[in-house]
C-alpha cells in the first residue's frame, strides 16, 4: 500500500561517515573551487590538499580554501588512509590510477575517461589494483534527485511510462579551456549526467537514436543533442538539449518532466540557468487525487550538496558503514557504453525518405 504523500518526509541527504577520511585532490580546476571544496567544507570533510602540474594554480586555490598545495604527485600520494578526488580531464584517470596505492579509494571525475576504450582500460585497471572506486556523476545525489526517487519508491508516480529532459540555455563553455580542440564534447561532457541518470531511474535502455552537432557561431565541437532512448513499448525517454539558445533568460529552460501511471514530477535543473551562479533547483510533484501539484522544500541544490553527498557514500563504503558503492566503475562503464552508443547513432545515416512516386 503506497503511503500518505508528505513532501517534508523525502530523502533528500545521504548520512555523513562518522569518521571521514582526508582527501586529497588531483586537479584545480574551476569545478573544483566552484564545487568540490565548498561542498566538502559544507559538510565538515577534511581535505588534506590539492595536487595539480600547475603549481602555481593549486597554490591559489589551496590559499583561498585554507588546504594544501602539494609540490609533487608523490608526495599527493602518500597521504595515508586518503580517498582520492580525480577532479581530472578525462584522458588523465588512468595514468593517475595506475599510480595510486593498491586497494586505494577514489573518485573520478565524469566521464570515465574519453571513450569507452578508455573506460574500460579504467575498469580494468581498478580491477586488477583493487581501487574500489566511483564515477562522479553526481546528478543521482542532487537533493532533488534523491528525493525524487525516494518518491518513486514509495509509489507515489507508479509506475514510470515518459522521461523528458528539454534545455535550452547558453552554457560558458570557455571555463572549461581543457575542451577546446576535444572531438567529443556536449554528450560526453554534459548530457552525460542526464543519461546516467535515466539509466538510474529506468536502467539500461534497449539502444538509443541520437543526434548531436555544434553551430555556426562558434568552434565548440558539439552543443546540441536530440536523443530517443528505447525502452521498449511501455516507456518513452527523451532528451532534447540546445546550449546555444542565448537570447536572455525569458525562455530558457532546464528541466525533467517524469510521468507515471499514478502521479508526475517536474524538476528544474537551476545552475545550468547562470552558471555557476545558477538559480534554486525545484521538486514539483503531482500525486494520484491531488488536487494540484506540491512544492517539494529542497534543503539543498546540485552545486554544491550533490558532491558531498556522492562523497559521503564513498566515505561510508570505504569505512563499511554502507555495503554499496553507488555509481561504481562497473556501473559507470554501462553509462559510457550508452554514450558509445549515442555517438555511433549520431554518426551513422538517418533512415531516408521514400522518394516520390513517379507519374
Amino acid at each position: 500500500m503506497t503511503e500518505v504523500f508528505d513532501p517534508i518526509r523525502l530523502q533528500q541527504f545521504w548520512p555523513r561517515p562518522a569518521k571521514p577520511r582526508p582527501i586529497v585532490i588531483f586537479g584545480a580546476g574551476s569545478i573544483v573551487g566552484d564545487a568540490h571544496l565548498p561542498a566538502y567544507r559544507k559538510a565538515g570533510f577534511p581535505v588534506a590538499g590539492i595536487f595539480d602540474p600547475d603549481l602555481a594554480k593549486a597554490s591559489a586555490l589551496a590559499e583561498q580554501w585554507g588546504t594544501t598545495a602539494f609540490a609533487s604527485e608523490s608526495e599527493a600520494l602518500q597521504t595515508a588512509g586518503a580517498i582520492f578526488d580525480l577532479a581530472t580531464p578525462p584522458a588523465a584517470h588512468a595514468a593517475i590510477l595506475s599510480k595510486l596505492p593498491e586497494g586505494s579509494f577514489a573518485l573520478l571525475q565524469k566521464p570515465m575517461g574519453s571513450n569507452l576504450d578508455e573506460a574500460t582500460e579504467i575498469l580494468r585497471l581498478c580491477r586488477a589494483r583493487g581501487i574500489k572506486a566511483a564515477v562522479n556523476f553526481q546528478l543521482r545525489f542532487a537533493p532533488m534527485m534523491l528525493a525524487l526517487k525516494d518518491a518513486i519508491a514509495k509509489g507515489h508516480l507508479g509506475e514510470i511510462v515518459d522521461f523528458d529532459a528539454w534545455l535550452a540555455l547558453a552554457t560558458p563553455w570557455g571555463l572549461w579551456p581543457f575542451l577546446k580542440g576535444l572531438p567529443r564534447i556536449e554528450i560526453a561532457m554534459h548530457s552525460i549526467h542526464y543519461l546516467d541518470v535515466v539509466r538510474d531511474l529506468l536502467g539500461n535502455p534497449l539502444g538509443v537514436h541520437a543526434k548531436t552537432i555544434g553551430h555556426p557561431n562558434h568552434d565548440v565541437a558539439q552543443t546540441r543533442t536530440a536523443a530517443i532512448l528505447d525502452y521498449g513499448d511501455r516507456i518513452r525517454c527523451a532528451l532534447s538539449i540546445n546550449h546555444d539558445h542565448d537570447f536572455g533568460r525569458r525562455f530558457q529552460a532546464c528541466e525533467f518532466r517524469i510521468s507515471g501511471t499514478n502521479g508526475a514530477a517536474y524538476l528544474k535543473l537551476g545552475v545550468n540557468l547562470d552558471y555557476p551562479r545558477g538559480e534554486p533547483d525545484e521538486l514539483w510533484i503531482k500525486t494520484e487525487g491531488a488536487s494540484d501539484w506540491v512544492s517539494v522544500p529542497l534543503e539543498g541544490t546540485w552545486f554544491p550538496d550533490a558532491f558531498a553527498n556522492r562523497m559521503a557514500n564513498l566515505q561510508r563504503f570505504a569505512s563499511g558503514e554502507d555495503d554499496r558503492l553507488v555509481g561504481a566503475v562497473e556501473d559507470g562503464w554501462q553509462t559510457m557504453a550508452l554514450v558509445e552508443a549515442a555517438y555511433q547513432s549520431s554518426a551513422s545515416p538517418a533512415t531516408p525518405l521514400s522518394p516520390l512516386p513517379k507519374e
